[in-house]
């Protein structure tokens, strides 16, 4: 064990199953071993540079992994579509199949696919470890494209780039990221959305829909081609350009990254690449995801390992992504993909219902991702509550760097649909924000992208509903609006200032963003309506929407004052019957009133002795409250009753952040 503490140390209510966290740990070191035979994980996960297509110094060698099949012969643009045996690959040892090629065989920007023979069948196939796969406009089917420009792409922002102190994530997804009904492209994001990101003061960017796949629609999680960057938006030297650029704005870039599962489709996907449906895949009953409409790997293939783990390496090396969010983290680790499962106890973690091999690949992918780039960051998204998700491997943990609070969002809906304002108990939503494993960072947000979604709501869809329609502008005038505005800014900086360690907004949502997520589809009429930025309703300065984003970019600038990563909120008043609250964090108070009618004076709050000052005020004139605050005075403590206390003038629903100092 390394110096740090074990979970079951840090967590007395794991010390039952401390045998078991062991017996994982070593079979994770176990599958290390074998994998890597005294080399590095790193020198392991090199299948990017093996496989594929790749130019040499004679020309080019392709090589493809398909045991079962009996014959592969590239076709393409060079060969007319037609199977010549000038292109007939060879099959070497452990289903590996090989040949070299003059130069003059390929050039750049040619179309190819695998014609693949097995058992008296075959079929057209995308190579597995494809770098480049584009769709035909007019045919819609999807072709391998030689990927291989005489000059790399000229890094200018190459800088080791240190893990931020507070993690604040834009989620972004490049096709939704222009106002025109049109999926945009990535030149178009690095010119017009990543200035709006430094602007707004988040740290990081995490791009969604990344890795090729066959139905926009799919919001980029159901992956056909692991290697490949989604060819909607533009080139892989288009997406070099952009996260170059981000580097520039000192913005870190992660990539929603998806191994927990994968797109049916064969000709696109891996689905049936050889003719075996097992070859990447679990057999029988494990092999689809029924509530996902996809496959599910088998992490007890080396080969499988192989590969995912090498898409791991591959996106940090070749497009100097700064790590990863891994998607549906709780679909991997139960074999019921966690959805017969309550986990209101510490038995769902160690009934025997979990993926021990899932758990294997998690705990060997974090530790490659650490190796590759020390710091870089993973983050888990899991519904489950795992326990030692984000604590270290040598601690009995997964590895990651952080959870995603799912719980909070959910939360928050659950609020907003099923208690009236006067219900909101302040105690509670202390404990529901602030409740977190005492060895994991979590990245905590109101809403991401899965609450956008159309057949959902956004929580300013929510509060507000028709209302947005016809009183977002500045001169009207609207309970509803006001309310919807006023608890739209309080839900976000609680969320944050009781966060773990970081924080997450999906693109638009900081300005209350209209309506919902819904991409083209047969059921819209192939509609892009829905599924775009509207960046000229924050733009005008006679909406509202304004005002929310200048909010949130005073939030966000409070926030990169305080230490989110290593510091805790404690609580210094709670009041039901009042729904007043308040607490400390880095010598920050926040206070909070949710009372929808109350105001009160001379209103008694307990804090450190001295002097303080507004640092933020939910209630100011420019963020689209009612200026009830006097933001120049200076609050001092008084001695009542042996406490030290502010009295101050709290309005009703609002809230203020004070300094001291």
């Amino acid at each position: 064990m390394s110096k740090q503490k074990a979970i079951w140390e840090i967590d007395p209510w794991l010390e039952p199953f401390k045998q078991t966290i062991i017996n994982r740990m070593q079979r994770a070191s176990q599958k290390e071993n074998d994998l890597l035979q005294n080399a590095s994980l790193s020198d392991f996960a090199n299948g990017h540079h093996f496989f594929g297509m790749h130019r040499t110094d004679n020309g080019w060698v392709f090589r493809e992994w398909a045991p079962n099949a009996t014959d592969i012969v590239l076709v393409g643009s060079f060969s007319d579509w037609q199977e010549k045996d000038d292109y007939r690959l060879e099959k070497k040892d452990n289903g590996v199949w090989e040949k070299e090629f003059p130069a003059k065989a390929f050039q750049h920007e040619d179309l190819y696919k695998l014609m693949m023979r097995w058992d008296g069948s075959q079929g057209e196939r995308l190579p597995a470890y494809a770098n480049r796969v584009v769709q035909d406009d007019e045919t819609k089917i999807f072709s391998a494209q030689v990927w291989a420009p005489e000059k790399p792409y000229n890094w200018k922002h190459d800088k080791k780039r240190k893990r931020p102190e507070n993690l604040l994530i834009y989620e972004a997804h490049v096709g939704m990221g222009t106002e025109k009904e049109d999926v945009g492209s990535f030149d178009e994001f690095r010119k017009e959305v990543l200035p709006r990101i430094k602007k707004a003061g988040y740290n990081a960017v995490q791009l969604m829909a990344i890795q090729e796949h066959p139905y926009y629609g799919s919001f980029g999680y159901h992956v056909s081609n692991y290697f490949a960057v989604s060819s909607r938006f533009g080139t892989p030297y288009d997406l070099k350009q952009l996260i170059d650029e981000a580097h520039k704005l000192g913005l870190q870039v992660i990539m929603d990254i998806v191994h927990s599962h994968s797109v049916k489709n064969v000709n696109e996907g891996l689905g049936l690449f050889d003719g075996t449906p097992y070859q990447y895949f679990h057999d029988g009953p494990r092999r689809e995801h029924t509530a996902w409409d996809s496959l599910c790997f088998n992490y007890g293939k080396n080969e499988v390992m192989h590969f995912l783990l090498s898409n791991i390496k591959y996106w940090i090396e070749e497009f100097h992504f700064d790590g990863y969010r891994f998607d549906g983290v709780t679909s991997m680790l139960y074999y019921d993909h966690g959805l017969e499962r309550d986990f209101g106890s510490y038995d769902n973690y160690f009934d025997g219902g979990q993926d021990e091999e899932a758990l294997t690949y998690l705990m060997l992918a974090n530790k490659l991702l650490h190796e590759v780039g020390p710091e870089a960051i993973s983050v888990a998204e899991d519904m489950s509550g795992y326990p030692g998700l984000a604590a270290p491997v040598e601690s009995g943990g997964l590895g990651f760097d952080y959870r995603l609070a799912m719980g909070v969002p959910d939360y928050w809906i659950k609020m907003i649909k099923e208690k009236t304002d006067e219900q909101w108990s302040v105690g509670n939503i202390m404990w529901e924000l602030s409740n977190k494993r005492p060895e994991e960072r979590t990245v905590s947000y109101a809403e991401s992208h899965d609450q956008a979604l159309v057949g959902d709501k956004t929580i300013i869809f929510r509060l507000i509903d028709k209302e947005m329609y016809w009183h977002m502008d500045k001169e009207s005038h609207s309970l509803v609006v006001d309310r919807g505005i006023a608890l739209h800014k309080m839900i976000r900086l609680i969320t944050i200032a009781l966060s773990g360690g970081g924080y997450l907004n999906f693109m638009g949502n900081e300005f209350g963003h209209p309506e919902w997520i819904d991409f083209p589809r047969e059921g819209n009429n192939w509609s892009h309506k829905y599924a775009r930025r509207q960046w000229s309703l924050v733009d005008n300065d006679l909406l509202r929407y304004e005002e929310l984003d200048k909010f949130d970019k005073a939030m966000i600038a409070l926030f990169k004052k305080i230490k989110l990563k290593d510091s805790w909120a404690e609580s210094l008043y709670e009041h039901e019957e009042d729904q007043v609250l308040a607490f400390i964090r880095e010598g920050y108070v926040f206070i909070f009133n949710f009372n929808p009618n109350k105001s009160f004076e001379n209103y008694e709050i307990p804090v450190p002795k001295g002097k303080y000052k507004v640092a933020l005020n939910s209630d100011a004139k420019q963020f689209g409250g009612f200026d009830r605050v006097d933001e120049k005075m200076t609050y001092e403590t008084q001695d009542i009753d042996g406490n030290q206390k502010l009295k101050l003038y709290i309005p009703n629903r609002m809230a203020v952040v004070l300094k001291k100092g």
